[in-house]
């Protein structure tokens, strides 16, 4: 099927077009998710958002970028939104737990933290380069993952991001550079210094 054809069919509401979408770009769009939530279950969900969202907004598709594109834009935009809905939550339920142990104080246990000794080194290490790329602005850890994990072309990552190539290509310039200064302590010889 082409892309025209697809596009087409989705405006149609046509089941075959409908299926074509999802067994075409399920994988990609759960990927994508999955890079910016971290949390399979939730990349899932919101794969099914984004699909609902492509057949909702079909006939507002400007055929002047391709159609990955576009469900680029919208997995990375329903990525966000889901993680400021987290973030906000997460906000609440530090909140509502302070107030309640702040009322129970006996009642509180402190937990050991898991030592290192019974990690995976390399699960540690990318761990430490996952919570380096999340702490990245969001425009640079947008650009860096739709580069670097997804191989989105500059031009490609433009489109989806509405911004230039020169934009871009300084974002992930500034995004390499943020990633060296948090990521030297963990990776580097140089980090332990002998006092």
């Amino acid at each position: 099927m082409t892309e025209p054809e697809l596009v087409e069919g989705l405006i149609n509401q046509d089941k075959r077009a409908i299926q074509y979408l999802v067994d075409h770009y399920q994988k990609d769009v759960i990927k994508t998710a999955y890079y910016f939530v971290a949390v399979m279950e939730d990349a899932e969900d919101l794969s099914q958002e984004v699909f609902l969202e492509v057949l909702r907004s079909i006939s507002r598709y400007k055929k002047n970028a391709s159609l990955a594109t576009w469900i680029y834009r919208i997995t990375v935009n329903k990525s966000l939104d889901h993680l400021r809905r987290q973030k906000r939550r997460n906000i609440f339920n530090q909140v509502k737990s302070f107030i309640q142990v702040s009322h129970d104080r006996t009642n509180t246990v402190v937990k050991d933290p898991p030592t290192l000794d019974t990690r995976n080194e390399d699960n540690e290490k990318r761990q430490i380069l996952d919570k380096a790329v999340n702490s990245l602005p969001e425009n640079q850890r947008i650009a860096f993952v739709l580069n670097k994990y997804e191989e989105i072309a500059y031009k490609d990552i433009a489109e989806i991001m509405n911004l230039s190539v020169s934009s871009v290509e300084s974002l992930l310039h500034r995004a390499k550079l943020n990633l060296q200064k948090k990521l030297v302590n963990y990776f580097s010889e140089y980090a332990k210094t002998n006092t």
